[in-house]
């Protein structure tokens, strides 16, 4: 392979950070509560962006509801496959600004690493795939479309509408997702599995209207005492979850220290893990619960009363392989059988997504490999993502013919969702360059 992809992505690269910087400046988060209007800025933005490029047919993709994504297109030679690169330019919420070193959406560098949010996930892979297609000068040897959801952080609702409607327009043979993570800092990482999710809204009541705790203390419990013992029935004493019909498997390969998984998750001294077997089964391909939020009075209005009725959100990640209808019922069932005290328990469900496995088999697989082992010098690895990208399983079910390469940019010290996103520059450069060779050995010119 000549060195010119090299040399071109390192040329450019100033640019490219100059265009991250600009789209982390964007507050495009896609959470209701927040200005619609900041992700269609968005989307106008990076539509400018594919302009730029020289893609064709630029345009908002539009449905009743949804927010904007973005396509653009460069036609490639008679009989050359066609491959959809996929990022997302919505954001999570910042959270706590005081828990930011500086503001959310001001990026700045440290450490070699552009810190906003959005700055990782997922708006380096915008930056991938531009980065990319300059580099290749709109010469790639393959077709390439290009498109960019506005909805991935609100779980892509309206994902498989987008397939359907604009399905002519979206076709293609290969699928690039540049939405995943590297097992490390330095180290190409191809994503092989993805769990998959379900949660509910549990609700707990145990009497019609709140009473003194003086008189009725120790008579007839609280609904936050009487949620609180539900939410203990999950998980049995050392950790793993005790809902009953669910898949748990084993992987082997890749393992994580404990050393490890404590700084990258930034647990406490003394917190212990919780669960069986290996650190990466218990975070890809076994279940896991987790209580996202309460809804009960907070202390700032706490009075000497029995609280009548208590909620939570109870979110479950599953393995890969597990129906979620099948766990959303093994949950409900579940909670709806450990009523203590003969509570009322009312479950709603919220959430359902497939998992995901993917083949890593044929010239796609091959050729990202090849671009990693190039852009990296060392030989990529493939882990599975605890994490659930339930558009994955759209994307499969809409082009079942069309292999799907799920890669990013990101790494264990991006803290996605996290206050202090972040993403290693020289990875997001690599990347890049990775991507361009991978296309090129697509097109038979590698």
């Amino acid at each position: 392979m000549p060195d010119d992809l090299h040399r071109l992505v390192a040329e450019d690269f100033p640019r490219l950070r100059a265009i991250l910087e600009d789209l982390v400046r964007i507050p495009s988060v896609s959470a209701p509560g927040h200005d619609p209007e900041n992700v269609r800025r968005s989307a106008d933005h990076v539509a400018g962006l594919l302009r730029a490029e020289g893609l064709s047919d630029v345009q908002l993709l539009e449905l009743e509801g949804a927010h904007p994504a973005v396509f653009g297109q460069i036609p490639g030679p008679e009989g050359a496959p066609t491959v959809l690169l996929y990022a997302h330019h919505d954001v999570q919420p910042p959270g706590p600004a005081e828990e930011w070193e500086t503001g959310p959406f001001d990026p700045f560098e440290s450490g070699g690493r552009l810190y906003g949010r959005g700055a990782s996930d997922d708006k380096s892979g915008i930056v991938m795939h531009l980065g990319a297609i300059r580099a290749l000068k709109s010469d790639a040897g393959v077709g390439i479309k290009v498109f960019v959801e506005g909805e991935e952080e609100v779980g892509s609702p309206h994902l498989p509408d987008f397939l359907e409607e604009y399905s002519d327009l979206l076709a293609a043979d290969v699928i690039v997702i540049a939405d995943s993570s590297n097992w490390d800092t330095g180290v190409p990482t191809l994503t092989t599995s993805l769990r998959g999710l379900v949660s509910v809204i549990v609700e707990v009541r145990t009497l019609h209207s709140a009473q003194h705790s003086g008189m009725f203390g120790g008579l007839y419990p609280d609904a936050i005492t009487a949620l609180s013992r539900l939410l203990a029935t999950l998980h049995t004493d050392d950790g793993s979850v005790a809902v009953e019909g669910l898949i748990s498997e084993e992987v082997e390969g890749l393992e994580l220290s404990e050393e490890q998984a404590r700084a990258q998750a930034t647990a406490l001294p003394g917190v212990q893990t919780i669960g069986t077997g290996s650190l990466v089964s218990r975070m890809w391909t076994k279940p896991a619960i987790a209580v996202l939020a309460v809804d009960a009075p907070p202390l700032s209005e706490a009075i000497n009363q029995l609280v009548p009725v208590a909620r939570a959100k109870v979110s479950m990640r599953i393995p890969p392989a597990q129906d979620p209808d099948a766990a959303m019922e093994a949950l409900t069932n579940h909670l709806k059988a450990h009523a203590p005290w003969g509570a009322q328990v009312t479950v709603t469900p919220a959430e359902a997504g497939r998992g995901f496995a993917l083949s890593t088999e044929g010239p796609a697989f091959e050729a990202w490999r090849e671009g990693m082992r190039r852009a990296w010098g060392r030989e990529p690895v493939e882990m599975g993502v605890g994490g659930s990208i339930p558009f994955v399983a759209a994307f499969s079910e809409k082009m079942p013919q069309a292999p799907i390469v799920l890669v990013g940019a990101g790494d264990p010290k991006s803290s996605v969702h996290a206050p202090n996103e972040s993403q290693d520059l020289d990875d997001l450069k690599k990347s890049v360059l990775a991507e361009a060779i991978a296309l090129r050995i697509l097109a038979g010119r590698g």
